[in-house]
């Protein structure tokens, strides 16, 4: 076999290793995808009235904030199931798993791109979830398949730029408990942007900061992508743009964390 050959068949068996992991232990996966749900529920529910209302300076509809509200809770999935994936890099550092691997005959980049790969796949059954659970409570997006399918790219994209990030942050944490301290941001940047409510509707000093961070951008892409308005060229670029540095900058992170020698 050659040594292409090889690491197809290394980044196979890590990939199917990792889905198997989360298949037994599927308590991580189920505890990030039920915030975005029940963050969804509750705001629909509970203030979807009054913050439609507030949004559109008309009548109260629920309706119309469920259609606002759904791209942003599926961006903060994406960063949920992110964080389970730092948490995940860091147990199996700490359990001593990494370190055997670099003893093995195996490609090192797969025992990476086993993680990635592995963790995108669970993120796109997440959305799907998620999207079901709005599809269920009265979502209805007006997208054609063209618009479906930049949707969907799109979250794969942001997907792959988070969980290299998410990978860096588990090599490079100490324990379980510190990845998921040190990956925090990935669950509340999207509190701070445009998920919930227009970023025209908040302090002008705060105002800047919630435009232009990773999130905003790519939920305001996704909301035109789905409901059939208009995206804006700028929020677009900024999207792709902040997805593949942040896909560059974690993978070099992560190399550079899973080529060093190990901790003592």
């Amino acid at each position: 076999m050659t040594a292409a050959g090889h690491a197809v068949r290394d980044n196979l068996t890590m990939l199917r290793r990792n889905l198997l992991h989360a298949r037994r232990y599927p308590s991580l996966t189920l505890n990030v995808v039920l915030t975005p749900v029940v963050l969804l529920l509750l705001f629909v529910y509970v203030f979807g009235d009054v913050m439609s209302a507030g949004i559109t300076g008309g009548p109260a509809d629920r309706g119309d904030y469920l259609a606002y509200l759904v791209p942003g809770i599926l961006l903060m999935t994406v960063g949920g199931t992110a964080l389970g994936t730092a948490v995940s890099v860091a147990s199996d550092m700490t359990e001593g798993i990494m370190a055997r691997f670099r003893t093995m005959a195996i490609s090192r980049a797969s025992v990476l791109t086993g993680h990635v790969i592995g963790s995108v796949i669970q993120t796109l059954l997440a959305l799907a979830l998620v999207l079901g659970v709005g599809l269920a409570i009265g979502f209805r997006p007006d997208a054609g398949p063209v618009q479906w399918l930049a949707a969907a790219g799109l979250l794969t994209l942001v997907a792959l730029a988070l969980i290299w990030v998410a990978v860096g942050i588990g090599l490079a944490s100490p324990n379980p408990e510190g990845a998921s301290n040190i990956g925090l941001p990935l669950m509340l940047l999207p509190l701070l942007s445009s998920a919930f409510v227009p970023v025209d509707a908040m302090p002008g000093w705060f105002r800047w900061f919630a435009e232009y961070q990773p999130f905003s951008p790519a939920i305001e892409t996704l909301r035109g992508l789905l409901l059939g308005g208009e995206i804006g060229t700028r929020n677009a670029v900024l999207a792709v743009a902040w997805s593949l540095g942040l896909a560059l900058l974690g993978y070099l992170w992560a190399r550079g964390q899973f080529t060093r020698e190990p901790r003592h």
